[in-house]
């Protein structure tokens, strides 16, 4: 079995489908051709890089404060 490279958007719009519209994983594999174990990945991914992400925001309120004036 060959290793697939799938685009940022692709694994986006599958992670989407599953977090946010609420469709089975078992559902959304078989629809899109890609394993469990990839989107099991794929979510852990973005929900590592929107954990992130939420830490930058929240350093940046920490300095700015919530008005976006510096403190």
């Amino acid at each position: 079995m060959g290793k697939s490279n799938y685009s940022e958007d692709f694994k986006r719009d599958a992670v989407h489908q599953i977090a946010v519209r609420g469709y089975p994983v078992r559902e959304v594999s078989e629809r899109l051709g890609v394993s469990t174990h990839s989107l099991y990945k794929w979510m852990k991914m973005y929900a590592q890089a929107a954990s992130q992400a939420a830490s930058v925001d929240l350093s940046v309120v920490r300095v700015f404060g919530s008005k976006g004036r510096l403190n």
